[in-house]
């Protein structure tokens, strides 16, 4: 009798390419070494899960035997490009079988990528029947050269240029999101398909709302929150505040600062943990920013900024007076981010919903694009002073694509600080800081990006793709009210169907 052997060298080199990371020299002396550390506790864990953001920012995964994940982790995995080609409601928006326009070969056929863990980011999940791993992959083309559509590889490049001239990115979340209680287990299949999203989830609110930060408020959501924490506290994420906003079962969850590719794979792991999480407990979590539920409140990303000597540590928009506020780089920066503002507001704005949150009866949205002190309804607010003085950009929806969204912010703020001082006018007065209004709908937003200068930061293969996903997106939404007339300025069933689910 003998144990019969499955595997052959034909199926193993089926799983990326041999040797994929060492032939195209991809990790660093840190990730050689982390890598060593995970093959010796392979032996502790069942599965492994892979995972990359995809253009939505949405996790896509494949869950992997911790065996078959042991030559995965050195060669890669073969990943389909599906996730560049769906829009959100899962519409085939890229040709992959014709003219796809977006200027990356591998896509025609839909040709597989490679996907290689990025060692750094191994999280073991605490909980569950199956001890099981985390880790996020870095996308590749099959010569080795990273994927032009990769939205992490766009946070690495904007990086590296800090890193070139010894600065490094400061970052803190702000995230809001909805938690409800699922009022029933229907998967909300009926009608669904490539581009038809079926019924969302039938959710009640877990409170009344609109008592801001009340405790008895908080009381009613901390069965699930506060072991959430302990929860997102083991996986080694910078906890820092779980707290009760406005809306019915509203929750703001707030980071301690991070360094910026960093803070991305935290955002990731966050939302998509706390929806798995919630969801295993009867229960529903969203980051869309106005779900439609009675009296919702939009929900909003903030995202604090600040920008430090590697050398030194310290912080490039402090002042050595306390009351000076932000130092000249850190009004350069500002002024950098409003620059760029509306080129790349698609990347922190990336839904029909997320604008919602910006008409000018919500009295703490941004609605202008401006900079200063302590002003809520500017699109970036002056916090704190002396070392402690950052910026907060206030734009964000909780769903965005994160790597997208903090690349579009260091990218803006950069091109600021490496820009001519602006003159002062005829008077000797400054500069203004920032006038006009943002963009108030993603077609607004989508033309600006599609017209403006985004391909300086994402290359022209990722805008042209984001353009056709995004195009695909709105067509359906505008057909879809062409049909339904709805009344003005609610949100829609399209928007709940579309992305309370998912997101």
């Amino acid at each position: 009798m003998y144990a019969r052997s499955w595997s052959s060298p034909a199926a193993q080199g089926s799983v990326g390419r041999p040797s994929f990371v060492a032939g195209h020299g991809l990790w660093d002396q840190a990730r050689i070494a982390a890598a060593e550390l995970i093959e010796a506790s392979l032996a502790d864990l069942d599965l492994v899960r892979l995972v990359f953001g995809d253009p939505h920012g949405l996790a896509r995964s494949k869950t992997l035997t911790a065996e078959a994940f042991r030559g995965v982790l050195r060669n890669g995995m073969n990943f389909s490009p599906g996730p560049y080609l769906f829009d959100t409601g899962h519409a085939v928006a890229v040709d992959f079988l014709g003219e796809h326009g977006i200027g990356v070969d591998e896509i025609a056929g839909a040709g597989n990528f490679i996907l290689v863990p990025d060692p750094l980011t191994f999280h073991e999940l605490p909980g569950g029947d199956a001890r099981t791993a985390w880790v996020i992959g870095d996308e590749y083309l099959r010569d080795g050269s990273p994927h032009p559509l990769s939205s992490r590889a766009v946070l690495r490049h904007v990086v590296d240029r800090y890193t070139e001239r010894d600065l490094a990115p400061v970052l803190g979340l702000e995230v809001e999101w909805y938690l409800t209680r699922r009022l029933d287990d229907a998967p909300g299949n009926t009608g669904n398909g490539f581009g038809l999203q079926g019924r969302p989830p039938r959710v009640a609110a877990l409170n009344a709302g609109y008592q801001f930060n009340l405790d008895g408020h908080y009381d009613t959501v901390a069965p699930l929150t506060d072991p959430l924490a302990l929860h997102l506290l083991a996986l080694g994420l910078p906890l820092r505040s779980m707290e009760h906003e406005s809306g019915p079962g509203q929750v703001e969850t707030t980071f301690s600062p991070m360094s910026a590719l960093d803070t991305a794979d935290a955002m990731l792991l966050f939302r998509t943990v706390t929806k798995s999480w919630c969801a295993r407990r009867g229960h529903h979590a969203s980051f869309m920013s106005q779900p439609l539920l009675d009296a919702a409140d939009p929900s909003g990303w903030h995202l604090n900024q600040s920008v430090a000597h590697l050398a030194s540590g310290s912080n490039l928009f402090g002042t050595e007076d306390p009351s000076d506020g932000l130092s000249p780089h850190g009004k350069a920066y500002a002024e950098g981010l409003l620059n760029w503002a509306r080129d790349l507001f698609l990347l922190s704005v990336p839904t029909v919903n997320g604008y919602r949150r910006l008409a000018p009866e919500h009295t703490l949205a941004p609605t202008r694009l401006g900079w200063s002190q302590e002003d809520r309804s500017a699109m970036v607010r002056v916090v704190g002073h002396g070392a402690g003085a950052h910026l907060e950009n206030r734009i964000g929806e909780p769903c965005a694509n994160p790597y997208l969204a903090i690349a579009a912010q260091l990218f803006a703020g950069l091109e600021g600080l490496t820009a001519p001082a602006a003159p002062a006018d005829a008077t000797g007065a400054a500069p203004c800081h920032g006038t006009g209004g943002v963009p108030r709908h993603l077609r607004e937003a989508l033309d600006a990006f599609r017209a403006g200068r985004a391909a300086q930061l994402l290359g022209e293969p990722l805008t042209a793709c984001l353009t056709k996903l995004k195009e695909s997106e709105l067509r359906r939404y505008e057909a879809w009210c062409l049909q339904a007339a709805p009344a003005p300025g609610r949100v829609t069933e399209w928007e709940q169907r579309e992305y309370f689910g998912a997101y």
